[in-house]
């Protein structure tokens, strides 16, 4: 296993609806941790880079209801 982080950059405002999707996010598969970035407005993930790259992170992130872009 090859862990990666990458940031990602939010493009609405965290609130709480946001908050559970991004709690939820932590079950998809190659994906091992989500951190809120301090700012709130950014979201350090690390994920398996073995079986994921930014780009596939990105598109899970997004069909998870979180709309994220990598930096």
């Amino acid at each position: 296993m090859t862990k990666v982080q990458k940031r990602f950059q939010l493009q609405k405002p965290l609130d709480e609806a946001l908050m559970q999707q991004i709690a939820d996010a932590h079950s998809i598969y190659g994906i091992e941790r989500i951190v809120i970035g301090s700012s709130n407005q950014d979201l350090l993930v690390e994920f398996d880079a073995t079986r994921l790259r930014a780009a596939n992170v990105e598109a899970a992130l997004q069909q998870a209801g979180i709309p994220a872009q990598v930096i």
